[in-house]
């Protein structure tokens, strides 16, 4: 039960992951008005109060909808507005609320630990004691979710709440003890863990932190499931999941409605238990599908992108200086071959350096992009099969188990309740299995590529009239388990598509192995499509995928012929 929250806890605190496709563009009072005064000091070059527009902004847009890109962005222009005034505490402020916000998601913990670092050494260097115990505080989320926790972190903790206590912080002194409770979770130690999180869960009704009374009761329910009361649990599961809907996170309901799932299976009450873990599965994909999610994580790699597209331009205005330096030269030692040859020899330096310089921002750049595609990847397919082995291990083994407990008493049910119930445990047996299955393929992670696709391939022929044909050519080399599992969602999503769309009579999928390279080919006899007319998430899923295996996709499609995709990738 506690292993799970090896994530969980360092993205728990975050408000709002998910907000409507148009909310940047929605009009409130204020936004505007804001946006105004920015640009206007801006203008004017008053970056202090452009510093404090800036950072009320990212406020606002955190209010009204919680964790989301634009706050970054705006404390990021806060931050940059502070250090034109000089104003070392706004900035250092800065670091410290950014560093709090990539505390959020489990992917950004690095990130955040810099940024908050460099704010507690400042803080602690001017002895302003409540950043420093604000620090402290962000510092020990990212510590408790450390594998092993550090044996320090307790007293840490402790020395944090007294210090709150005395500097009259009750909100600092809440969430100290809240991460106390989280600690003692982890550690398996439930009742010191419910005693913290009472104590945190009295100041934070008497402070109306909303995130923080929800973030206590699900720890006060994780306390109870512990010690098997499981009942009371769920009571507390239940108030903590309508505070956390209410605020739409994500990332704790997902987590209520698994620990939920358990404790209605312990209780035998197993309809309640599918449910919840249908609504875990429905909030991990709408987490993963999230173009907010995706844009929080890519918010460090922006900057420092956008930090070489700075440095690039600076390189390229010193050459153009050096340039106009160069023709003062030219022009002075015209009658000197040797100054005309060293003139010459030192621009083409340059020129050098300029186009090496270049050439390793955009490797950078590169570097980057696939570093947050990997993070990403990595999210999707860990939370998937975390979920099928839940599914398997959890729900499956308990219907497997009521269909043994009914089939031995068959004679002590009622002939018209016979016939039905087995029939919904076996459909509830078989669609279990499939789900599990589909978020991670057993003969995938056990024998291999080619054994899973042909358990696909005989899958799709029992539900579909579509013939599905699979020809293997040569010896398949050695995958790594990511290769393995890209190269299997790319061509689960290439037949669902040629099933869904195609209205093929057959499907040919050729995997062939030559010296130096993996073939695979996909062949319909479908209705075909013009690709420039269909440029959705799954055509673009796939090409990312290849891109990042360093292969090639090659589409070919006709009206009325057939599609045919060429995927070419080096051994």
């Amino acid at each position: 039960m506690f292993k799970s929250l090896r994530l969980f806890i360092g993205i728990l605190t975050c408000l709002f992951l998910t907000l409507p496709q148009s909310w940047a563009q929605t009009d409130l009072p204020g936004l505007d008005t804001l946006q105004e005064k920015i640009n206007r000091f801006a203008g004017l070059e008053n970056y202090e109060e452009a510093a404090k527009a800036s950072e009320r902004l990212g406020l606002f847009y955190h209010e009204h909808y919680g964790y989301n890109k634009y706050t970054i962005e705006s404390y990021l222009n806060s931050m940059k507005y502070y250090h034109l005034t000089g104003d070392s505490v706004g900035y250092y402020n800065m670091h410290m609320l950014i560093g709090d916000y990539y505390t959020h998601d489990y992917f950004m913990q690095n990130h955040a630990e810099k940024y908050l670092n460099q704010a507690l050494t400042y803080f602690k260097r001017i002895q302003n004691i409540p950043k420093v115990i604000e620090c402290r505080l962000y510092i020990g989320n990212i510590l408790q979710n450390k594998e092993p926790i550090p044996q320090s972190l307790f007293t840490e903790l402790r020395q944090t709440e007294q210090l709150s206590a005395r500097y009259k912080q009750p909100y600092f002194q809440a969430y100290a003890q809240n991460l106390l409770a989280t600690t003692y979770s982890r550690t398996k130690q439930p009742d010191s863990a419910r005693f913290f999180a009472e104590r945190s869960l009295a100041i934070a009704r008497k402070e109306k932190k909303g995130w923080l009374i929800a973030l206590n009761l699900f720890y006060l329910g994780i306390t109870e499931q512990f010690k098997s009361r499981h009942l009371a649990s769920i009571a507390y599961y239940q108030e903590s999941y309508h505070i956390a809907d209410s605020i739409r996170n994500l990332s704790m309901l997902r987590e209520i409605t698994r620990h939920s799932a358990e404790c209605y299976s312990y209780l035998g009450n197993y309809r309640e238990a599918y449910a919840s873990l249908l609504k875990t599965l429905d909030y991990t994909q709408q987490f993963y599908n999230s173009e907010q999610t995706k844009s929080i994580r890519l918010q460090e790699l922006d900057s420092q992108i956008k930090t070489l597209s700075v440095e690039k331009q600076l390189v390229e205005e010193q050459n153009r200086n050096q340039n106009v330096i160069n023709t003062m030269l030219v022009i002075g030692l015209f009658i000197s071959i040797i100054g005309v040859g060293t003139l010459i020899y030192l621009r083409r330096q340059q020129k050098l350096i300029a186009r090496q310089q270049a050439v390793i921002a955009r490797q950078q750049i590169r570097e980057l992009e696939l570093k947050s595609l990997k993070a990403m990847i990595e999210g999707q397919e860990g939370e998937r099969s975390r979920i099928a082995r839940d599914l398997h291990d959890g729900l499956g083994i308990q219907l497997s188990r009521i269909k043994l407990f009914v089939e031995a008493h068959q004679e002590a049910l009622p002939g018209e309740v016979r016939g039905p119930l087995n029939q919904f445990l076996d459909e509830a047996c078989t669609e279990t299995r499939l789900i599990s299955n589909d978020l991670r393929p057993y003969a995938l992670s056990t024998f291999g590529l080619i054994p899973a696709l042909e358990d696909l391939i005989q899958k799709l022929d029992m539900v579909n009239e579509t013939s599905v044909i699979l020809e293997h050519y040569g010896e398949m080399p050695e995958l790594s388990d990511e290769s393995s599992v890209m190269l299997y969602r790319v061509i689960q999503e290439l037949l669902n598509n040629a099933l869904k769309h195609a209205e093929a009579d057959s499907i040919t999928l050729q995997v062939m192995i030559t010296d130096t390279s993996i073939l695979i080919s996909v062949e319909d006899d479908g209705k075909g499509f013009i690709r420039e007319n269909h440029s959705g998430n799954g055509l673009s899923n796939i090409q990312s995928r290849i891109d990042y295996l360093g292969g090639q996709v090659i589409w070919n499609s006709v009206l009325g012929k057939g599609t045919s995709v060429l995927i070419s990738l080096p051994k």
